[in-house]
């Protein structure tokens, strides 16, 4: 095993430092705060390779200011060392534009939001045979393989899987984000991008905490990006476009 200096980004490091050492069984993991390079530099034999590891391991076990995870294989991009973390339990794990980001999961105001959501489309899926849910499925997005979780996602009930756990993002009807004082940025615009580049039809981004609290349709996708937007003040009524064509009373986001 080799020990990995966590190069990606990430929130909420201290509290996934606590749960991976929990989960992988392992006390060596400590926090860092500054850039660490490759833990042992390319060797040019073996036997100078084993030396230089163990005094790279030796040197760091002793350093406060090292994250270091032990790992059967170093991951060399966010999407694979995602794929190699176990579960984070309470917390919401996503590869975004290349990070790796691990933060907490939403108030139970948050939570409220998306379950009213659900509720308010409930009757559409029954009747085209749609599935939703609130919070808690990944969406693997086709191309570049990150891994989003909505906040509510609307699917197709025989929506192609990457892997077991994750939806094709190719298979989704409509996303829907809330927007909390953490995902500003990430909400607004990486996850807009990535949405339309995965082929979502209707990315849904409902904005508590704006100046003017909105809820805004994404749609109309050209050249993997969104071309159509419509956006209403929350409390007004809102055209969900094709192919959900719903009219969705956005009163269920006041508080």
């Amino acid at each position: 095993m080799e020990y990995l200096a966590c190069p990606f980004e990430y929130e909420g490091k201290d509290s996934m430092v606590a749960m991976v050492e929990e989960a992988l069984h392992t006390d060596e993991v400590e926090v860092e705060e500054e850039e660490h390079t490759d833990v042992v530099e390319q060797e040019h034999d073996s036997g100078s390779a084993d030396e230089e590891s163990h005094t790279d391991e030796a040197e760091h076990e002793d350093d406060p200011k090292s994250t270091w995870v032990r790992l059967p294989r170093r991951p060399s991009t966010a999407r694979a060392l995602f794929d190699a973390l176990p579960p984070l339990s309470g917390f919401r794990v996503e590869v975004i534009e290349g990070k790796l980001i691990v933060s907490p999961m939403g108030t139970p105001e948050h939570t409220w939001m998306a379950v009213d959501l659900n509720d308010a489309l409930s009757p559409l899926c029954k009747e085209r045979g749609w599935r939703g849910a609130p919070g808690g499925l990944s969406v693997c997005i086709e191309g570049p393989r990150d891994s989003l979780i909505p906040d509510y996602v609307l699917t197709h009930p025989l929506c192609p899987r990457w892997g077991p756990g994750e939806l094709l993002s190719s298979g989704v009807v409509m996303v829907a984000e809330i927007v909390s004082p953490s995902s500003v940025h990430t909400d607004r615009e990486e996850k807009r991008r990535l949405y339309a580049l995965g082929q979502v039809p209707v990315y849904l981004l409902i904005d508590p905490i704006a100046d003017e609290p909105s809820v805004t349709a994404f749609s109309d996708i050209k050249d993997g990006a969104y071309q159509a937007m419509t956006k209403v003040i929350t409390g007004t009524p809102i055209k969900l476009p094709s192919p959900v064509d719903f009219k969705l009373d956005t009163s269920i986001f006041m508080a």
